[in-house]
């Protein structure tokens, strides 16, 4: 992690214009929201949701959603087999379906403020993808980017069973937007984005000349970590509870959210047999199709982008922020929410905003055409 931190660090700070000062107060972006039912209006305005939007009340500095223990979360997984490999997921509650997709070094664990409030109104599954969290680290694994996409499809197609709504963070929200775009069977009836990754790794290519002009550094790094000795000796490095603490410290804007817990969630799976390969083969892997040139095929699935204002990997004046910022103008079936104050992990950082916009946009999609046939017949 603390390698794939130089890249994203690196690529920031080459990439991005000076920050404005932004106002603690509501601010407003012209452009297009989609109504309910597929319907959308003509202009709108979305609003940059700060701790202060609502009522004029600050909400407390502490994270306030309450997050399901480890334990809990950890119980209530198993496994489904893909290609010979296990992969581990959770399933909970009842109502229209939903998938989890965590960022890099994450998992299900990293869903444990969101799946208690989603599961209320909804089946929440949540996954972890192949090489992260409890699911296996085949030796000599090429893990790429249409690989974890068609294990989500296939997911949906063997366990789900029904149309879902993809949630993703970072590259589990590049990887729904490449499973939505190859999706021909209707299993993806919504996409909820937050701060999606440009690529699996910095190595992505963007429409950007002093991104492209790191890729010779870029690629010294890649060989680097392609050394055995060198990597281990950084895997080691980052696994180191301090270091790790400073990395998430340094990606998360509500800094209370950075707890104990949460280093365990990245660190405890670091220490599993394969951890090391798949860091290595992920961060100096193929970076993967762009969002850049899928997102314009997704013009007939809901999508709803929240945005951390705060992030350094991913930052809204960015090339991909910036794409993602200008996109609601061009594709009606797009909504923008800024998440002020919030960092490259929106629904851990400050669950309470992704919540307040989510559960509502949720409730608002229209029925999938079979269920809403089957609800009109029986009655």
């Amino acid at each position: 992690m603390a390698a794939l931190a130089a890249h994203h660090r690196l690529l920031s700070s080459c990439s991005v214009a000076p920050r404005t000062r932004r106002s603690r107060h509501s601010s407003t972006l012209p452009v297009s929201y989609p109504l309910p039912h597929g319907r959308s209006g003509s202009r709108a305005a979305v609003r940059v949701l700060t701790p202060a939007s609502d009522g004029g009340a600050v909400a407390p500095a502490a994270t306030s959603t309450p997050a399901l223990s480890l334990e809990e979360l950890r119980g209530g997984c198993t496994t489904w087999t893909w290609r010979g490999m296990r992969v581990n997921y959770l399933v909970r509650g009842h109502g229209p379906p939903l998938l989890l997709v965590h960022g890099f070094g994450a998992s299900v664990l990293h869903w444990r403020r969101n799946i208690g409030v989603l599961s209320e109104s909804h089946t929440v599954y949540a996954i972890d993808l192949l090489g992260f969290g409890a699911s296996d680290k085949p030796a000599g694994f090429a893990y790429t980017m249409e690989t974890w996409a068609q294990l989500i499809l296939d997911f949906l197609d063997e366990v789900v069973k029904r149309p879902v709504v993809l949630v993703g963070n970072s590259v589990g929200s590049l990887a729904c937007v490449i499973a939505a775009s190859e999706d021909t069977r209707g299993a993806v009836r919504g996409l909820v984005l937050l701060n999606c990754a440009g690529g699996m790794n910095n190595k992505a290519i963007v429409d950007d000349w002093r991104i492209k002009l790191l890729l010779p550094l870029l690629w010294l790094i890649d060989f680097l970590l392609k050394q055995r000795p060198i990597a281990s000796a950084l895997f080691q490095r980052v696994k180191d509870r301090n270091n790790l603490k400073d990395i998430l410290l340094s990606v998360y804007g509500n800094k209370n959210a950075v707890d104990d817990d949460l280093v365990e969630i990245i660190r405890g799976p670091a220490d599993t047999e394969g951890a090391l390969d798949a860091f290595v083969s992920t961060v100096t892997g193929p970076p993967g199709p762009s969002p850049i040139a899928l997102m314009p095929r997704l013009a007939d699935v809901p999508v709803l982008v929240l945005w951390g204002d705060r992030d350094p990997f991913t930052p809204i004046d960015g090339p991909v922020g910036r794409f993602f910022s200008k996109l609601p103008a061009e594709l009606p079936n797009v909504t923008l929410h800024m998440l002020e104050g919030v960092g490259h992990c929106p629904h851990d950082d400050r669950p309470d905003l992704v919540h307040h916009r989510l559960l509502p946009w949720l409730h608002g999609l229209p029925e999938p055409a079979a269920e809403a046939a089957g609800g009109a017949a029986a009655a």
